[in-house]
C-alpha cells in the first residue's frame, strides 16, 4: 500500500482503519533530555499549488517544529493531534535541501518488528520526558506501521508529506518530544482533535 499516492481524506480512513485492527500500544522508557531542534511559532507555510475557489488549501499552515539533519534533511512538523479513538497523529514535511537523492531508509529504526516497512519514518518515537515514557509507532496486522512509507529517490529540492502515528499519552499531557533516528529531537505540542 502507497500511502503517499492517496488523498489525504483516503490516508485518514486507511490510518485509522488499520489503528483500529492493529491494538498495538505503547512501550515504556527513559526519556532522553535532548533540546536540539527549533520550534516555531505559527508560520504560513510556503505557497503551494492554486486551488479553485471555495476548496481548502491541503498546504499546512503552521509549524510546530523543525529538524534539520545531515545532507541538509529537514523535517517540518506541521501538526500533532490527539483524537478520539486514543491515538496521536504527528503530520509534516521532509525537504531535501541537499544536492543528491535521499532515501530514509535510516528512519526505519532498529526494532526488527517494523523492518517491513522500508524506507519510513517507523523508527520515530514521541517521549514524554515528565511521565518517562516513550510512545513508538502503531503497527498494522502484517507489522508495518502506521506512518508514512516509500520515503526513497526524494530528489534535490523536493517535499514530500508525513505522518505517523502514535498511542495516545494520558490526557492533559500535551508536552512531547518527537524523535527520528540521524535527526535531533524536535518538543512539540500536542493539541485536542
Amino acid at each position: 500500500m502507497r500511502i503517499q499516492k492517496q488523498g489525504p481524506a483516503a490516508v485518514v480512513v486507511a490510518v485509522v482503519l488499520a489503528a483500529a485492527l492493529s491494538g498495538c500500544g505503547g512501550g515504556d522508557g527513559d526519556g532522553d533530555d535532548k533540546t536540539a531542534a527549533t520550534p516555531s511559532t505559527k508560520t504560513s507555510a510556503p505557497g503551494g499549488l492554486d486551488k479553485p475557489s471555495g476548496e481548502p488549501s491541503d498546504e499546512p499552515t503552521q509549524v510546530l517544529a523543525q529538524m534539520k539533519g545531515e545532507k541538509d534533511i529537514t523535517v517540518t512538523l506541521n501538526e500533532a493531534t490527539r483524537d478520539s479513538g486514543g491515538f496521536v497523529t504527528v503530520k509534516g514535511t521532509l525537504t531535501n535541501g541537499g544536492a543528491s537523492i535521499f532515501n530514509a531508509s535510516s528512519w526505519v529504526g532498529s526494532e526488527m518488528a517494523v523492518q517491513k516497512s522500508g524506507a519510513s519514518v517507523a523508527g520515530a518515537v514521541l517521549v514524554d520526558a515528565a511521565g518517562k515514557k516513550r510512545y513508538y509507532v502503531l503497527r498494522d496486522t502484517e507489522g508495518k506501521c502506521l506512518c508514512t512509507m516509500g520515503l526513497t529517490l526524494i530528489k534535490p529540492g523536493e517535499t514530500r508529506p508525513l505522518f505517523a502515528q502514535f498511542p495516545a499519552p494520558p490526557e492533559g499531557t500535551t508536552e512531547m518530544e518527537f524523535q527520528l533516528p540521524t535527526m535531533p529531537p524536535a518538543k512539540i505540542t500536542i493539541a485536542e482533535g
